[in-house]
């Protein structure tokens, strides 16, 4: 019984103990009540209408045929009475009007409030006693309903989302439209011997879609769609995980062809024997459970497993094989094409300025995932509406940009005219020495208003999408990094700790060129340290060596030598435009924020931007160079 139920019934058994109460008081207060006078009580007498007399005292009670009454004299006594009625007096020879009788009737109430004062109290009782059984079996039924699957059914009649509400990976559309037919058409399938996938595994990084294509594959099926978390089946109690399975693939059987969704299933999926349980570990019972029912004797039954995970690394093996999850489908972080049609679907429904160019947008995003788009286009609508502006305009998209990338602007902050001064030549130098590096991204945006943590930021972004990264364009990072250090270096002869968090990036790409890229020009291409993980933890915990202490010492001297040529280069470049720097920072102090037109219309980008891998020139004899 749940809470609801519970209260009602409470409000109503105080609603009946009250009915009985007033019932009870109303039943001694029920008859009927006349007074007559002494006469009429003689002439009633003489006429016969008296059965019996009976004195007490100072009270007589007569009792009429078929009534009761009961006397309340004056001046008079029980005698008196007894002497008129055994001389048998007439109403002529008494004229005293001061002696009266209370006459008590019975109404037509009283035989039912006496059959109502009888079986109030039982009802009452009984109610109470039924309160307490039902709530001894609601214990029991939540007891029972402990190892239940948790999963929530949606049915496939009515849709909420189709491959339409799906962008930017349309290889994965393609993989899983054979789920779809397969569920739709099965016999074309199984005329030809083909065995559909027993189960689909969907991998990417957070916020790339897995979960919404699952729905999505459900309702383009149009079959039931049971959705459930891996970290629900586990619980403090061992063997209600692998319950919970038996349940769910229980229910998935009576309501098949359907798809059963698994999200995070890395909670119950990791390598078995790596738990800090041993064999008897929960989730190990659970992940048991888990294989046999996805391959077990019954293989007939139209159910289709459809699991996510941002880990595929960590599954167990027998999890991966075929019968089992036998595909896997890769859900990648869009590019430049697919931001767009993502973008696409989000601004569904909101009113747009015919100015928003979404390929800028998208251009302007690159690394964004779905969730990312999403929460964009959000802040987007969230920043025109306090504007109170009626639609959303391209300025509402670049604030947004900036306030997912950096966080929101903290115009409020105080900061000390010299400060400022320093963060201003500091950014400046950011941007000059990108804008005049051939690998150097492109410079979006140049500002001192403090966003975030950072007392202000240059937004330098790709104009297209890479999937590698060259040593050059690593190297000229690294220089676009220290840029503000040695602009502080230059301008003040000082230097702050406002590159701290720049430094540390250096650091980090110098050592990882050096040890995990093989970019080393001295240690050649070799991979040094051997990372070592905990599977039933997920994550790294330390870097085993494996090199001797001499190794280490020329990969310490070789990524201090890469900082320290980027740290040189910075300088030289600002140098040679200090004039440049000069100005740049000028303004920033003036108008606090510059775009790339009112930047590159101080510093015009002195080279041609090459940001890919330099490709060789094939079908040139020795000695023909490229035009």
């Amino acid at each position: 019984m749940n809470s609801r139920n519970q209260t009602f019934v409470i409000y109503l058994l105080l609603f009946m103990a009250i009915i009985t109460m007033l019932f009870f008081n109303f039943q001694q207060q029920a008859a009927e009540v006349r007074t007559i006078p002494i006469n009429q009580l003689a002439a009633d007498i003489e006429a016969g209408k008296v059965s019996k007399v009976v004195a007490n005292g100072d009270d007589l009670t007569i009792t009429y045929k078929n009534l009761e009454i009961k006397e309340s004299t004056k001046e008079t006594n029980s005698g008196l009475i007894d002497q008129l009625v055994q001389l048998g007096v007439t109403p002529e020879k008494l004229q005293d009007e001061s002696l009266s009788i209370e006459i008590r009737k019975p109404s037509a109430w009283i035989g039912i409030l006496d059959i109502l004062g009888f079986i109030l109290p039982l009802v009452f009782m009984f109610g109470i006693l039924i309160f307490f059984v039902r709530q001894m079996q609601g214990s029991n039924n939540a007891a029972m309903a402990f190892s239940k699957s948790r999963a929530r059914m949606m049915t496939g009649e009515h849709p909420t989302v189709t491959f339409d509400d799906v962008a930017g990976v349309d290889e994965a559309k393609e993989e899983l439209q054979e789920v779809v037919e397969f569920l739709k058409e099965p016999q074309k399938f199984i005329s030809l011997g083909a065995r559909i996938p027993k189960g689909v595994l969907l991998v990417g990084s957070p916020g790339t879609g897995k979960t919404l294509m699952a729905k999505a594959v459900s309702g383009e099926a149009g079959v039931p769609f049971f959705s459930i978390s891996g970290s629900e089946f586990v619980e403090m109690f061992v063997g209600v995980g692998a319950s919970r399975v038996r349940d769910l693939f229980d229910q998935a059987k009576k309501h098949s062809p359907c798809i059963v969704f698994v999200d995070e299933i890395d909670a119950v999926g990791r390598h078995r024997g790596a738990g800090l349980g041993g064999s008897h570990d929960e989730r190990e019972q659970t992940l048991n459970q888990l294989l046999v029912e996805m391959d077990g004797f019954e293989t007939d039954t139209n159910v289709i497993v459809m699991a996510a995970t941002n880990r595929p690394d960590i599954l167990d093996p027998a999890l991966m094989r075929p019968g089992r999850f036998d595909r896997r489908v890769i859900l990648d972080r869009p590019d430049m094409r697919g931001r767009y049609e993502i973008l696409k679907v989000h601004v569904r429904g909101k009113p747009l300025a015919p100015s928003v160019d979404l390929e800028v947008i998208a251009r302007a995003t690159p690394g964004f995932v779905g969730a990312d788009l999403e929460n964009l286009v959000n802040e987007a609508a969230i920043l025109a509406a306090r504007r109170n502006k009626k639609i959303i305009e391209q300025a509402e998209f670049e604030e947004a940009i900036e306030r997912v990338i950096a966080g929101p602007e903290r115009k409020s902050r105080l900061i000390h005219p010299d400060e400022r001064r320093i963060i201003a030549y500091h950014e400046a130098g950011h941007a000059v020495v990108t804008n005049a590096l051939p690998e150097g991204d492109p410079v979006q945006k140049v500002s001192i208003i403090s966003r975030g943590m950072a007392g202000g930021y240059t937004l330098a972004l790709p104009t297209e999408d890479h999937v590698l990264d060259s040593r050059r364009k690593i190297f000229a990072n690294m220089v676009t990094l220290l840029g503000g250090r040695a602009a502080e270096e230059i301008m003040f002869n000082d230097i702050t700790s406002g590159a701290s968090n720049d430094i540390e990036n250096v650091t980090k790409l110098a050592r990882r060129m050096v040890t995990r890229l093989g970019m080393s020009e001295k240690l050649g291409p070799l991979v040094f340290g051997e990372k070592e993980e905990l599977v039933f933890l997920g994550r790294e915990i330390s870097e085993q060596r494996d090199y001797s202490e001499a190794v280490a010492e020329q990969i310490d001297q070789e990524v201090q030598e890469l900082v320290n040529r980027a740290y040189q280069q910075a300088k030289d470049i600002l140098i040679k435009y200090k004039d440049k720097l000069i100005e740049v920072a000028e303004k920033l102090l003036e108008v606090e924020q510059l775009s790339r037109e009112e930047f590159e219309a101080i510093f015009p980008p002195p080279v041609p931007k090459n940001a890919g891998i330099p490709m060789p020139v094939i079908g040139l004899t020795p000695g023909e160079s490229a035009a």
